[in-house]
């Protein structure tokens, strides 16, 4: 039987994504292709109101790119990072439960995703050390680290191909919570239920309007903003709001 190097699992509005590929979760072309099919599916599932992203076992979350597949680089790279920027930009909360290194092309998809919670482990190490190996970063790095870092940090770590512990990425601001390695999936189940219960479709539209700012401008952003601001007007989900806070009772979002 074919191995699923990506495993999706559901819990109630939840997507649980696992990179399954070991001994290190890397890229080669069958697990990026496989990853490619199981968002197609979660973007698409209107009941999935939340994606929670991890690695199978307990050493890596990944380790980037499987440098024993290099026949097919010309093709894994260019889809790896159209999909790192596809989560990027999804227009639903993406949550990275990193269980253990993040390295290269895994520490640029967890860089992608809107909330990253790690083990605190500080023996585990995230860094973009491909300059060690006379390359570069070439799925996003060099903009998604700046942006979260600043400019100076993420060009030390690039650089000098500087790896840095889970309290360091705490320190910056690079992961944005740590927890006990046992207690890693409860808590990003625990953020992935709290985010589910919020209004859906004012969350996507959020989503959209900063992943908007981002890679569009300022201007472009508002623009956006502004348009979402329209379209919640018309929701059930604003009706259900406005009739819970007047009946002092926790609203039941639907998405609609």
């Amino acid at each position: 039987m074919r191995q699923r190097n990506i495993i999706l699992e559901k819990e109630d509005h939840i997507a649980i994504v696992t990179i399954n590929h070991p001994p290190a979760n890397t890229w080669d072309l069958a697990t990026t292709e496989q990853f490619q099919g199981v968002i197609d599916l979660v973007e698409n599932d209107k009941d999935t109101r939340v994606i929670i992203l991890t690695g199978a076992g307990d050493k890596f979350f990944s380790a980037g790119f499987d440098v024993s597949d290099a026949k097919n680089a010309a093709k894994i790279s260019p889809m790896a990072r159209a999909l790192w920027t596809r989560i990027d930009r999804f227009a639903k909360p993406v949550v990275a439960a990193i269980n253990g290194h993040a390295m290269g092309g895994g520490l640029e998809l967890a860089m992608c995703c809107h909330f990253r919670i790690m083990v605190d482990d500080q023996e585990f190490k995230l860094g973009l050390t491909e300059l060690n190996l006379g390359i570069m970063p070439g799925w996003g790095g060099t903009q998604r680290l700046a942006r979260l870092v600043g400019r100076t940090r993420a060009l030390d770590m690039i650089l000098f191909s500087r790896t840095i512990t889970p309290q360091q990425a705490l320190d910056m601001g690079l992961v944005g919570h740590l927890c006990a390695p046992e207690k890693l999936m409860d808590n990003a189940l625990e953020l992935a239920r709290r985010l589910a219960e919020r209004p859906p479709v004012a969350i996507s539209w959020v989503l959209k309007a900063m992943a908007a700012g981002e890679y569009e401008g300022l201007e472009k952003g508002l623009e956006v903003e502004a348009q979402g601001s329209l379209a919640v007007r018309d929701t059930e989900d604003r009706e259900e709001g406005f009739r819970a806070f007047l009946e002092k009772r926790k609203p039941v979002f639907k998405g609609e």
